[in-house]
This record gives C-alpha cells, sequence and structure tokens, in this order.
C-alpha cells in the first residue's frame, strides 16, 4: 500500500539522520536549491544529503515565504525564498531537486537550466512525451544534467533482481505483471487527482512501467494490447485505476506479455480490510521459475526477491540492503534507495562514472509509453504546458 510505505521511510530517514550524525563536509560541497515544500522533500533529499560529505542544504523555495522560512528552519537550510524564481536567481547553487506537481516539471526544470543548474527532478518526468523530448533537448544545449528521479532503481535490490533475471538460470523471461495500488485512497484534495497539474493514477503510479521496463531492458513496447481506466469520480480525464496488457520484445528478440495495474482508489478486502499487505512489487515468470520482487519500490524499508521453482514448488529468498552488482563496496545497509539515488548524481555532476543511472532516453521512453497507454485507454493525453508548446 503505497501512503504506508511512504510514511514508514520517512519515519525511518527521520531516525537514520539521528542515528548517524552528519560527516565532515567537503571543503567546498556542492550547494543544493529545493524547489517545493513537498512532503516527500524530507526522505527523498533532506535527509539523504544530511549523510553526504559532499552537498549541504543550501536554500529552500515555497510559494509563501512563511512556509520556506519554517521548512528552512525545521531542516537547516541556509537560505529560503518565497518564490522558485527567487532560488533559480541565486547564483550560488549548483544543484537543484523538483517536486513540484507533475503539471510543473517542464516549466521549473527548464528554467533551473536556463539558471545554469543541474536537475534532479521528480517522476513522472514530465506530463506527456512532447514535453519530455523538449525538456531533454534543452538540458543537452545546456551542458547540464538532469536526470528523473525513478530512485528504487539505484537500490543494491534492484541490481540484484537484474542480475538473476539476467543470469539465464531460470530460462527466458514468458510474462511479467506490475502492481501499485493505494488504500486508503490517496485523498481527495490531493494534487495527483488533477487533470490540469498532469494527475491520475498512472502518472503517479509510473513505478510499474519502471518496473517492467527495468527487468526486461526494455525501451517501447511492441503494441498496448488493452488498456482499461477506471474514471476518476470528479473528473471522467483523470485515472482512479489502470489496467494495462502490453507486449515487449526483449533485447534478446523474443516477445514478453506484460501487465500492470494502478489504483489510487484500492477497494478494501471484502470491503472492511485495507490491504496494508499490497506493496508495489512486480512479479517475472521464466520458462522455470517465478521471480517476484515483493516493495521494490522502497526496498530499503523492507523487501524480498523469491524465486519459486515450477517444477519443484520450492521458493528460496533473498534480500540485498548492501553492496551488489554495481555499488560494491559503496554504501550502507541503512541508505535508502534516496541515498544512494543522491550518491550517484553527485558523482555524476563531479564528472565521475555513477554506479547507475537514468538516461534521458529513458525517460523519454517512459513518457511515450504513458502516452500509449492513455492512447489505448480512451483518455486524454495530461495537458502539455504553456511554455512547452512555446518552447
Amino acid at each position: 500500500m503505497a501512503l504506508a510505505i511512504q510514511a514508514v521511510t520517512f519515519a525511518q530517514q527521520y531516525a537514520y539522520s539521528w542515528l548517524h550524525p552528519a560527516p565532515k563536509k567537503t571543503d567546498q560541497p556542492l550547494k543544493l536549491g529545493v524547489l517545493s515544500s513537498a512532503q516527500i522533500n524530507a526522505a527523498a533529499v533532506i535527509h539523504p544529503t544530511e549523510t553526504h560529505p559532499d552537498v549541504i542544504l543550501y536554500a529552500i523555495a515555497s510559494r509563501d515565504s512563511a512556509t520556506a522560512k519554517s521548512q528552512a528552519h525545521k531542516y537547516g537550510f541556509l537560505k529560503s525564498y518565497g518564490s522558485y524564481d527567487d532560488l533559480l536567481e541565486d547564483p550560488a547553487i549548483d544543484m537543484v531537486y523538483i517536486s513540484a506537481p507533475n503539471g510543473l516539471h517542464f516549466e521549473w526544470a527548464s528554467k533551473a537550466l536556463d539558471a545554469g543548474k543541474h536537475v534532479l527532478l521528480e517522476k513522472p518526468f514530465t506530463s506527456n512525451a512532447m514535453e519530455a523530448k523538449k525538456l531533454v533537448e534543452k538540458a543537452e544545449k545546456s551542458g547540464k544534467i538532469l536526470m528523473e528521479a525513478f530512485h528504487w532503481q539505484f537500490h543494491p535490490a534492484a541490481h540484484c533482481f537484474r542480475q538473476i533475471l539476467n543470469s539465464g538460470k531460470y530460462g527466458k523471461i514468458i510474462q511479467t505483471h506490475a502492481i501499485m495500488t493505494s488504500t486508503p485512497e490517496i485523498p481527495g484534495g490531493d494534487v495527483r487527482w488533477q487533470y490540469d497539474l498532469a494527475g491520475g493514477s498512472l502518472m503517479d503510479m509510473t513505478y510499474v512501467l519502471s518496473f517492467t521496463r527495468y527487468a526486461l531492458k526494455a525501451d517501447l513496447p511492441l503494441e498496448v494490447i488493452s488498456a482499461k481506466a477506471r474514471p476518476a469520480k470528479h473528473d471522467p480525464r483523470v485515472d482512479a485505476a489502470m489496467d494495462a496488457k502490453l507486449l515487449f520484445k526483449t533485447i534478446e528478440g523474443y516477445d514478453v506479455h506484460s501487465t500492470i495495474y494502478t489504483d489510487m482508489d484500492r477497494a478494501w478486502k471484502m470491503g472492511v480490510i485495507p490491504r496494508f499487505w499490497e506493496l508495489p512489487s512486480i512479479e517475472v515468470e521464466t520458462e522455470q521459475a517465478k521471480i517476484y520482487f515483493y516493495n521494490a519500490m522502497m526496498p530499503h524499508v523492507y523487501h524480498y526477491i523469491s524465486i519459486t521453482d515450477k517444477e519443484t514448488g520450492r521458493t528460496t529468498y533473498e534480500k540485498h540492503y548492501s553492496g551488489g552488482p554495481q555499488w560494491l563496496e559503496t554504501g550502507e545497509a541503512y541508505w535508502s534507495t534516496y541515498r544512494y539515488q543522491l550518491e550517484a548524481f553527485v558523482d555524476k555532476v563531479r564528472g565521475r562514472q555513477p554506479a547507475h543511472w537514468v538516461t534521458n532516453r529513458e525517460s523519454i521512453l517512459q513518457m511515450e509509453t504513458i502516452d500509449e497507454v492513455y492512447r489505448k485507454s480512451g483518455l486524454p493525453l495530461r495537458p502539455t504546458s504553456v511554455m512547452a508548446v512555446s518552447a
């Protein structure tokens, strides 16, 4: 259940910030600016920055100056700004993290690049694929680093999951199924329900497509076979839930059928029991086994990778909180997905080779896939910003 696991990771990261004191910072650490006062900020970038020796919490901006000051005082930012523009005009800031509503991603990432800042941009990358392509073009021209914050991909558990699939030990992949839901529902006033701000379950829970494409190392699907949306009660353009079937071709050249399911208002079990156990996960069926990555979104809180042999029915389990095929000796067992992500982002900004990276091409392909699912479902694409249209 998405809301529950997010609440747990917020509490966990707060605790770790006390248990693991801030390290001594380098002589010239990167200065981080945060655009928005979103709830996700603490777990996603603030606490990870506290334990990174080469980044400091420099400035935070909100559309309300009092809120910005309050957040700066609470978390130890050196400065606060009552507008996003004011923060971007600060020449001292090296990089920004943007967690504004989906529909504002293009505008503020574009302005940040224009201001000469490196950008860590929350998922989904943009409102649609057209915006994604234009934003990437701007990043390439600016020479600045732009990355979509698919934090889960940076965790050792994700790398070990892919290593299992890549090993060939269990034969070819036949099909996949990914799910992400919320019970109780996402609150009614949340921006994720607003069409004009690029809301919808497929947008907010785009992890299911990320899980799937990551597992398959796939680009665009050959076909979106079907897509059925359950419209939100207040606005039929917004998908409260999305159930889709896609056909991919792997780089090895064989077809894989995949299903995805997202739901921001998941029905309770038997109408009375919230589905607390239903965490964002993916199952991959191969010729010889079923491989299940439970809680792929927040594996630092809790996860397991189960491997069930189809012939014997025997199931084995794996858990990975540090090390792994990409991080090797880098990282600590207490690091969150976000902390690993920040490590990679700083490495990239500093000109080092990161252990993992979400390329801009991947982000464009992700948005193109989302667009295709919306088209197949009969719902309109999320609206393009005026700034993107004129760009």
